[in-house]
């Protein structure tokens, strides 16, 4: 691999931590309906766990309410089961239809559990930052052990490798910010 090549890999890998981080951070709830938070729920369908949205059509037609639409109505108690079983504090509300969840208003000490939850999930993303910025320095130095690069040129490439670590680094603190404004906001 050259080092112009493990350079594109680096970014590349740390767009894809970018990108989970934010995943992770849309399932965080905060106070507000978002489909993205029973991303996690799978439901017993045709003898295997199938994620919620692959037997079911969900959808936020409010700020306070998500709605189940099940393409198989005769799902809907198990839909209902796994959701009562699954730690989102939401009490599914079933008309034989649909399921609706009725998102509560958080509590000053939930707020503070979630943000306290984002945080984690933004130090998980800049560890696997850092990661990728030290395996792309190993390479590195690997190619410049073997005489492919110049000792100048690895200096280079190490700085142009922090310059991409702090500027992802900096994106997953604006994505906190931004995250923990969601959250505290009422």
């Amino acid at each position: 691999m050259s080092a112009q090549e493990i350079m594109n890999d680096c970014r590349e890998k740390m767009d894809k931590a970018i990108e989970s981080t934010k995943h992770k951070f849309a399932s965080i709830r905060a106070g507000r309906a978002n489909v993205s938070m029973l991303d996690g729920i799978k439901v017993e369908q045709y003898g295997s766990e199938m994620p919620l949205n692959q037997v079911a059509n969900v959808s936020a037609p409010e700020a306070r309410l998500l709605v189940i639409d099940p393409w198989d109505k005769s799902i809907i108690q198990k839909i209902e089961k796994t959701i009562m079983l699954s730690n989102l504090g939401l009490t599914p509300n079933n008309d034989g239809k649909v399921i609706r969840l009725q998102i509560p208003e958080l509590t000053a000490e939930r707020r503070k559990e979630y943000v306290k939850l984002a945080k984690t999930e933004a130090e998980n993303g800049k560890i696997a930052i850092r990661n990728i910025r030290k395996d792309a320095n190993n390479h590195l130095r690997r190619l410049e052990k073997d005489g492919d690069i110049t000792q100048d040129e690895l200096k280079s490439f190490e700085d142009d490798t922090q310059k991409i670590t702090d500027n992802h680094i900096k994106l997953v603190d604006e994505l906190l910010k931004k995250k923990e404004k969601e959250i505290t906001t009422v």
